[in-house]
């Protein structure tokens, strides 16, 4: 049997995840090579819960990361001909591509997590105090 203790576990596992990826999204805002040293900006990346289908009894479920996806937006093109990394050749000659992340967007994802970790942290917290009640009225 999930209990609600396991189900606010997960979640916190979960949202911890979340918050994780927001900080390399925020971390890497200003990345415009990848890992081989190419021109390529930072692509943001966000994560994807699903329900936790292994621990699901009594209509009891908790959550997990399912993936974290890459999202496949076009970079953010900044006019900046002395740049040693600005493009040289086409459409965008001499403008130099940044990730397009929005801080914004960010800021809102990562209050949003930390609200969500905070609410199932006081689940434990009232869990807790449950089972301490229970406890002294059965001794």
């Amino acid at each position: 049997m999930i209990t609600s203790l396991d189900i606010s576990t997960s979640a916190l596992v979960a949202q911890r995840q979340r918050l994780d990826t927001i900080s390399g999204n925020i971390a890497n805002m200003s990345t415009i090579k990848n890992e081989e040293g190419e021109n390529e900006p930072y692509q943001p990346r966000f994560v994807v819960f699903q329900t936790d289908e292994e621990k699901a009894k009594n209509g009891a479920a908790g959550v997990k990361v399912a993936s974290v996806e890459t999202e496949e937006s076009e970079p953010l093109y900044r006019y900046q001909p002395d740049h040693p990394l600005a493009i040289t050749e086409g459409k965008w000659k001499g403008y130099v591509a940044y990730p397009n992340i929005d801080m914004n967007e960010q800021f809102v994802d990562a209050l949003e997590a930390s609200r969500a970790y905070e609410a199932n942290v006081g689940i434990i917290e009232v869990t807790k105090g449950m089972s301490r009640q229970t406890l002294s009225i059965l001794a």
